[in-house]
């Protein structure tokens, strides 16, 4: 197998394209789901972005000889597809889409920070130009969802309209808590595979404030007079565990950790921002409070991750011409 940091450049291009891939199947759905014309407007007007980043990025891999993976955009389609399916098996579907689709916002602003890192490494201008640019709307459309927060729980409640408004505010905890859960299992194999001691000491520091998370929410539920769901807990905690097993086998598993850890941080925001607005609208100003501070501290991690994306990413193609560069190299 050959080393080159032009033939990484060509991968992340094909990784990015399986992304739009999964984008696209995900915008296109989601207008149906969306319970409020506003919600789906935003997401037919990112369709014909999405759709403008997939030729962008069709073209780059023209520039380079090369085409998109076949088998990397069936997964990406089949990802979005099930990201649907979710989203629609819900009770209050708008909720769950919303939450959803600002963190893969997030994943996609992840994907063009450090594919525009890595395209800077190997001399390729226009490619760095067009992930930025990319980067640029895909941020643009992460901060429409989140000014759409308000109405994405309007949306919900009225799609559950039966329900006790305090049982729908239990189950958001319990949500958050399995959430957390997840997040703690992450964190904890997170910093072991990273080789970046920066990125390493991120996720050390946010391991602890995940855990005082857990007690915060927990709190919450005990004073509710209720508690964690143990499915949901067990559930996303095997999740985290098949997430870590994929990525300790990566050749690249700091650059995609640092990914990853971004678009879940942004999930969190998202999660936390709806448990608030429905903690105001069933009068629970104590649980309000706790998911705004918490989801502070989520964001202002992300974004401390987003800040290793240039070194990361530079140090791996770095490595990678360094390898190609020594005589007998594979």
């Amino acid at each position: 197998m050959q080393h080159s940091a032009e033939e990484q450049l060509v991968k992340y291009l094909t990784d990015a394209h399986a992304v739009e891939a999964q984008a696209l199947a995900q915008m296109r759905a989601a207008p149906r789901i969306a319970a409020d014309d506003r919600l789906a407007r935003a997401f037919r007007e990112h369709l014909t972005e999405t759709e403008g980043h997939e030729r962008t990025l069709r073209a780059r891999l023209a520039a380079h000889d090369a085409d998109p993976s076949r088998v990397k955009d069936v997964a990406g389609r089949g990802g979005g597809w099930g990201m649907i399916l979710f989203a629609r098996s819900q009770s209050d579907a708008t909720g769950k889409l919303t939450a959803h689709a600002f963190s893969y916002e997030s994943m996609e602003v992840a994907t063009y920070g450090l594919l525009g890192a890595a395209a800077t490494s190997a001399g390729d201008v226009e490619t760095a130009a067009a992930a930025a640019a990319i980067g640029t709307e895909e941020r643009q459309m992460g901060k429409r969802l989140a000014s759409l927060f308000d109405v994405a729980v309007e949306a919900s409640l009225r799609e559950v309209a039966g329900d006790d408004l305090t049982a729908h505010l239990d189950r958001y905890l319990k949500d958050a808590h399995a959430l957390e859960q997840q997040a703690e299992q992450l964190l904890k194999v997170a910093t072991r595979l990273v080789d970046d001691e920066g990125l390493a000491s991120i996720f050390e520091s946010h391991l602890r404030q995940t855990r005082d998370h857990l007690r915060r929410v927990e709190g919450r539920l005990r004073a509710r007079g209720t508690g964690p769901s143990r499915t949901k807990d067990l559930a996303l905690r095997i999740g985290a565990l098949n997430v870590g097993g994929f990525f300790a086998v990566q050749p690249d598993t700091t650059v995609k950790l640092s990914g990853f850890a971004y678009a879940f941080e942004n999930l969190e925001v998202a999660v936390y921002q709806l448990v608030r607005r429905v903690a105001e609208r069933a009068s629970d100003p104590e649980t309000a409070t706790m998911a705004a501070e918490i989801s502070g501290e989520e964001g202002a991690t992300a974004e401390s991750i987003a800040g290793t994306w240039t070194r990361v990413m530079g140090d791996r193609m770095a490595a990678l011409s360094d390898a190609g560069a020594r005589p007998g190299a594979p």
